[in-house]
């Protein structure tokens, strides 16, 4: 009988580490750490040096993008590519994992979506040097941008001022 119980110990350990398990991935990988919804978005709460890593980025992705528009008024498809090669995967790895965890899983799958276009952009301006292309391309991966704004803002957590 002692060693039934002790199965029973054993699988009653192993639901409660599961069940933390999945409370974590919940929490961390999921839900992010947001707050109330005042103006109808999701507020994300960050600390303000976290804030201004998520800031700074998506002025690159503005910066950069009002760059390859400048480059296809002139038809150049080799600068489009330069251009966007930076903001594409290997941008996305520079960020912290703590502050990855903060965020929620809607807006890190749009922000590696909107990394993912950056690099197909990339390639493809290299690949079929077409311009037009291109500017499709941005478009779509500017609906994202769109949507994210739309759907989101990022406060600071401490309550510092932004």
């Amino acid at each position: 009988m002692t060693v039934n119980k002790n199965v029973l110990v054993y699988r009653v350990i192993i639901g409660l580490l599961l069940l933390t398990i999945v409370g974590l991935v919940l929490k961390f990988v999921v839900l992010g750490r947001t707050g109330a919804e005042v103006d109808g978005r999701i507020t994300i709460l960050l600390e303000p040096s976290e804030r201004a890593v998520v800031l700074a980025e998506m002025r690159q992705f503005l910066s950069g993008i009002q760059q390859m528009l400048e480059a296809a008024e002139r038809n150049d498809a080799a600068a489009i590519a330069k251009l966007a090669r930076p903001l594409g995967m290997a941008a996305a790895q520079a960020v912290p994992a703590g502050l990855a965890a903060k965020l929620p899983l809607e807006f890190k799958t749009l922000g590696h979506s909107v990394h993912q276009d950056f690099d197909r952009i990339a390639m493809d301006a290299e690949a079929m040097d077409d311009v037009r292309l291109s500017l499709r391309q941005l478009g779509e991966t500017m609906k994202k941008c769109v949507a994210c704004h739309a759907a989101y803002q990022i406060a600071p957590a401490s309550g510092a001022q932004r």
